[in-house]
């Protein structure tokens, strides 16, 4: 074996390449993977023990001289060029960068965590994979509710305890058990529920919840602070109206309207010719909810909202199919290129 890698070596030291493509061709010949070298690195495995180590450093030294005599070809072509002429071609076509840009969702979910940063408000998840006491029974859903049904929720077929959380009002819970009050917060994050996707629904979507716990916290205080989203969100001019509705987890409770920023409150098929447009549910804290966390309700009081980012991100874009946002199409996500 010696003979043959002094052999090589004084080949490799004689050769010469015209050409890049030549130089290409002296690779695939010595250190491509049946190349000479590398075939001599095979037979390596036939050489007696008490040569091993003398062979294996000539064979090291053999695929060094290689690899830096084709370097020193290949360096040679790239250095080539006409005396005072540039190797840069002008002519060349200029690289097309393209601008990336956030989801239209990422930036929708940022202005919103921005709107309530600017009253005070801080931000907290929690886990994705929730179990049922901080997902229902500690927001005072019922045994029979049918938010509990698998039509509705997720659930986890080795355990029924287990699921995928449904609203982001379990971190609300996490949050309650861990701190005192005051509390103020903001819950952003992704849920889940079996629904068909559609046009208007979809099995994922993103929700972000808000919950103020201290003392003397009124209705009064969350109407003020729902309309203050809603013009730094939608523009001075917007208005809002509370409904009343019904929630296991506040009392009282409501259902906020914005009117529609496409038809300025005339009416139009986005608001259903009624001049609002339905945004999120809100309400006080339900006293036992306060209490499930070991909150003093004689003490604390508190308010708690929560809306979709998607119905926000429709509304704010004139968006018009839920499903655009999952898609990926490049077409769509372009429109917001800029967008922050």
């Amino acid at each position: 074996m010696r003979e043959r890698i002094d052999q090589l070596i004084a080949e490799i030291d004689s050769v010469k390449a015209v050409s890049l493509e030549e130089v290409e061709q002296l690779r695939l010949k010595y250190l491509s993977k049946k190349g000479l070298v590398s075939l001599l690195f095979e037979d390596f495995k036939s050489v007696p023990s008490e040569k091993k180590r003398e062979t294996g450093q000539l064979l090291n030294d053999l695929k060094n001289k290689a690899q830096q005599k084709l370097d020193e070809l290949k360096s040679g072509f790239g250095a080539k060029a006409e005396p005072g002429k540039s190797m840069l071609d002008l002519t060349r076509p200029v690289d097309q960068k393209v601008q990336g840009t956030r989801h239209p969702l990422s930036i929708v979910r940022n202005k919103i965590i921005g709107i309530f940063g600017r009253i005070g408000f801080t931000v907290a998840d929690g886990p994705e994979i929730e179990d049922d006491w901080h997902n229902f029974s500690a927001l005072n859903f019922t045994v029979d509710h049918p938010a509990r049904d698998m039509q509705d929720t997720f659930f986890i077929s080795e355990n029924p305890d287990v699921l995928l959380r449904t609203h982001t009002s379990s971190a609300q819970i996490r949050t309650m058990e861990t701190r005192k009050p005051p509390i103020r917060m903001i819950f952003p994050g992704r849920v889940f529920r079996n629904e068909a996707i559609s046009a208007r629904a979809h099995c994922i979507f993103h929700q972000v919840e808000g919950l103020y716990i201290d003392k003397q916290v009124s209705f009064a205080d969350l109407k003020q602070t729902l309309m203050f989203f809603a013009k730094e969100m939608f523009g001075e001019h917007t208005k809002i109206r509370l409904r009343p509705s019904f929630f296991p987890f506040t009392e009282p409770s409501g259902e906020m309207d914005v009117s529609c920023n496409i038809c300025g409150g005339a009416g139009c098929n986005i608001c259903k010719h009624t001049g609002w447009v339905e945004i999120l549910g809100c309400g006080m804290v339900d006293p036992n909810v306060l209490e499930n966390c070991g909150i003093d309700s004689k003490v604390y009081t508190g308010y708690a909202f929560g809306m979709g980012i998607e119905r926000i991100t429709m509304l704010k874009y004139q968006i018009k199919d839920l499903r655009l946002f999952y898609e990926n199409d490049v077409r769509f996500l372009r429109q917001f290129t800029g967008t922050f």
